[in-house]
């Protein structure tokens, strides 16, 4: 079956004719006409409308229409399996969005008094002693709104820290596997970077470790499965070289999908943990908005959590802001209260056992892939060890399909779009080169890894046939492919209509000046 996505000639909203006037319509019968003005003028407009919205006044099946274009030109976890790997594509249960809009989550105002939600406040006390045993962590906060701002609060709680015992520890050491925001991150709270390699094993060379850890070691940032899906099994003597140096473990939980209901980064020994509610709980991803990253943490450092932590009397269930040596805020208010609804209704779906589950059959899927596409060609396959299992994700290397055809990562990537399948992760982590990166989670079933088998294996054979149709992929999609320079030029960046729009008033503005 040849797979051919939606491709319309599809404009801005903003370029659809505006209608003249507006065109509310409501339900008012003939005898109850003279109260429809108030009715907009009292409620309406003062209410919930603006008088002066610079948006355009079309119908609503022209903005239903346009819409529902766009999104047949796209493709989500609700079209077919996104195994981009470390990501955690997971499906996300309708069941969970019904939540928030049966409690009328949406509509709280974030400066209601506690007294008037304790229902809400109960339901994230709850959540909030959950993601602690999960984690086997003491406390944890829901201020960062995402996994990145999660580690940046864990960055400046470990600065902290050693700053109030008077000690001068200016660098964090990071693994060469890690993402790119754990090092980022670092830099933003002001440390310095140290590097540490991966063996040839695919866990962090302990030798290494051992050579850079000093008096100035604030901490190490690990994620475990690593981002090669290889348990870090020394993470007990790593934890022991790095606190015996008076530093601090912080635990990226972007990979717990491969451990969750097993293992707890707490009994690993790491003293921070931020978790990504938008990966392992169902929460949805997207564009930086509707994400989680809650972090949390033990011991001493508890009195370090971003401001406020949710807490309970005995009596009633509050918001504490009690802040003597807190890293103080990291967005406004409590974190992304809809993200934290999910995420306690996913857990409590499945329960201690359904969560155990989540990480067996995660990595169940991923090994079965690894072994039957082994079966099916040899050409793109493991790095690092590579008859050890994987966790939750895997990377393969095109590095030798590269050498053979001219054909690289992407270009197998883009092939692979052609039918109907979402790509990999490309050229990550950087250690492995011409890297696929790949990640199953347990939404998905044998089928559809047995898809996803046949086309990467296809995408290879051809890829020794014809080089030229992996170097023009794709082709089926609703955009083809771009020149990757041209793109990223300044010159071809396009404002959007709203800076169109004030750029256009300005003008007028000089003009008539």
């Amino acid at each position: 079956m040849e797979w051919r996505q939606a491709k319309w000639d599809e404009k801005l909203i903003f370029e659809y004719p505006s209608l003249k006037q507006s065109h509310i319509v409501i339900p008012f019968d003939e005898e109850f006409a003279h109260y429809k003005e108030k009715f907009l003028d009292k409620v309406m407009k003062r209410g919930i409308m603006r008088l002066n919205v610079d948006i355009p006044n079309l119908s609503e099946p022209i903005v239903v229409r346009h819409f529902v274009r766009l999104s047949q030109q796209s493709y989500g976890v609700d079209v077919g399996p996104v195994p981009l790997g470390s990501c955690t594509m997971k499906y996300n249960p309708k069941v969970c969005n019904e939540a928030l809009r049966v409690l009328d989550i949406e509509e709280v105002h974030p400066e209601e008094l506690d007294e008037y939600v304790q229902g809400l406040l109960e339901i994230l006390y709850l959540l909030e002693r959950w993601l602690a045993e999960i984690t086997g962590m003491d406390k944890c906060s829901f201020q960062p709104p995402a996994g990145a701002a999660g580690e940046f609060a864990g960055a400046l709680m470990i600065k902290k820290f050693h700053e109030d015992r008077g000690e001068h520890r200016d660098e964090m050491l990071i693994p060469d596997s890690a993402h790119g925001s754990n090092p980022a991150s670092a830099a933003m709270a002001g440390f310095k970077i140290i590097k540490i390699p991966t063996s040839q094993y695919g866990t962090l060379d302990l030798e290494a470790l051992k050579s850079v850890v000093s008096e100035r070691t604030a901490g190490l940032m690990l994620t475990n499965p690593n981002t090669l899906g290889v348990f870090e099994d020394k993470i007990l003597e790593i934890a022991d070289i790095v606190h015996s140096a008076g530093g601090l473990l912080y635990y990226d939980g972007a990979n717990l999908n491969g451990i969750i209901g097993i293992a707890r980064p707490g009994d690993m020994g790491f003293d921070i943990v931020h978790l990504n509610l938008h990966k392992t709980f169902g929460a949805p991803h997207g564009g930086g908005g509707p994400g989680g990253g809650v972090v949390c943490a033990k011991g001493a450092l508890v009195e370090y959590l971003p401001r406020p932590l949710i807490a309970f009397d005995g009596t009633k269930y509050y918001w504490d802001y009690e802040c003597r040596r807190c890293i103080g805020i990291i967005r406004a208010y409590y974190g992304n209260i809809p993200a934290l609804i999910r995420a306690f209704v996913y857990i409590a779906m499945l329960g201690p056992e359904g969560l155990r589950e989540v990480a067996e059959v995660s990595v169940l899927n991923t090994n079965y892939f690894i072994k039957k596409l082994s079966k099916h060609q040899s050409v793109v396959g493991l790095t690092h060890d590579t008859f050890r299992p994987r966790k939750h994700e895997t990377v393969l290397s095109a590095s030798q399909l590269k050498k053979d055809t001219g054909v690289s990562a992407e270009d197998v990537s883009k092939r692979m779009l052609d039918y109907g399948i979402h790509a990999p992760m490309m050229y990550f982590p950087l250690i492995v080169d011409e890297a696929l990166m790949i990640e199953f989670t347990e939404c998905e079933p044998k089928f559809e890894i047995d898809r996803y088998v046949e086309v990467l294996s296809k995408t290879v054979t051809e890829a020794y046939r014809d080089s030229n149709k992996l170097k023009c992929a794709p082709m089926n999609t609703a955009i083809s492919r771009l020149d990757l320079v041209r793109a990223n030029h300044p010159k071809k960046l396009i404002l959007s209509w709203k800076f169109k729009n004030e750029i256009k008033e300005l003008q007028n503005e000089l003009k008539h000046s």
